[in-house]
């Protein structure tokens, strides 16, 4: 019985089961995630995850005007991202010698105004560790994506994994979540969620020393930085080290969470604007009944010129990251 369950729309991730539990939030079909997915649930972002400032992109010698989506910026790909289309899949692949699962999709020149045509791939590796005793359902996602045809010269692409995870033992609420986080360096941003240049120190969080999420704080929504240097990132990530971002732990149900990467940055959200009826027989989904971990480039890397050699995808080049989940029952 597989521990994961991936919609060809939005090559979303809609099951992840640790010991028969569903740590993931979601909905049962797709035309329920086509009405009610606001949030973003378990989607793969694109063309540009998180927050464009102005909505505005400089690419090619010329200016592209963006959805305005997120206040006055564009937000998660615009109005109909990549998360909101249908991908080809799942394709049965091969990845680094093990099974996989691929999922592809064709981003038209021009789509959400973006330019040049992207061939996108997800793939998902399925494994289980025993190792130590415990059996750890680990999720593999490697990103890829390439510009063909000949547009244009130059787009950029920063991709994300979407999902809203819940360890405890309410599906309305992530309080009492232990969370541990490999840095607190962040980018400092305004009032709309663009970066204003500084990368700080985020206020009461110590790097790997474990805090815990009550009922409404901390209230957090920030881009932590794990590489400090963005000359050393490249479009393609696939070759730097895996690096655990974060730790989960919830003391009611035992359940465990690692999530890895080999991106320079990460969103930490806590869910305080999900907003989801109840529908169908499940219920609502309000503020804080997930958290998301979002492994990324820097925000708003694209209209940054030091931060741009990690989000501008030249034609001949390949943009690539990978994510690894790992979760158990202690």
């Amino acid at each position: 019985m597989s521990a994961f369950t991936f919609l060809p729309l939005g090559a979303i991730i809609q099951e992840f089961k640790v010991n028969g539990r569903n740590i993931v939030q979601g909905f049962p079909t797709a035309e329920q995630y086509k009405k009610y997915n606001q949030p973003f649930f378990g989607e793969t972002i694109g063309r540009i995850a998180n927050r464009v400032s102005g909505a505005k992109i400089n690419l090619n010698g010329k200016t592209y005007q963006l959805a305005v989506n997120n206040g006055p910026n564009s937000l998660h790909g615009g109005n109909e991202g990549w998360g909101k289309k249908e991908f080809e899949g799942p394709i049965q692949d091969q990845r680094n010698g093990k099974d996989a699962v691929l999922f592809k999709y064709t981003s038209k020149d021009g789509e959400e105004n973006y330019p040049g045509t992207v061939e996108v791939r997800v793939w998902y590796t399925q494994e289980k560790d025993n190792s130590d005793g415990v059996e750890k359902e680990i999720l593999t996602i490697e990103y890829e994506a390439e510009l063909v045809g000949d547009d244009v010269e130059e787009t950029a692409v920063g991709m994300t994994n979407h999902s809203y995870f819940n360890l405890s033992d309410l599906a309305s609420n992530i309080s009492g979540t232990e969370v541990t986080l490999v840095t607190n360096k962040y980018q400092v941003v305004d009032d709309g969620g663009i970066p204003t240049g500084p990368i700080k120190e985020y206020p009461g969080v110590t790097p790997k020393k474990s805090f815990t999420l009550g009922e409404k704080e901390p209230d957090i929504d920030d881009c932590f930085i794990v590489n400090e240097d963005p000359s050393s990132i490249s479009v393609d990530t696939r070759l730097s080290p895996l690096v655990t971002l974060a730790s989960f732990y919830h003391p009611v149900t035992k359940i465990h969470l690692e999530v890895a990467s080999t991106e320079p940055a990460f969103q930490f959200y806590t869910g305080k604007y999900i907003d989801v009826p109840a529908v169908d027989g499940l219920p609502a989904r309000g503020a804080r009944s997930g958290f998301c971990v979002e492994p990324s480039r820097y925000v708003n890397a694209v209209n940054v010129p030091e931060y741009q050699n990690m989000i501008v995808l030249k034609k001949g080049q390949k943009y690539g990251s990978i994510i690894v989940y790992r979760g158990w029952e202690a």
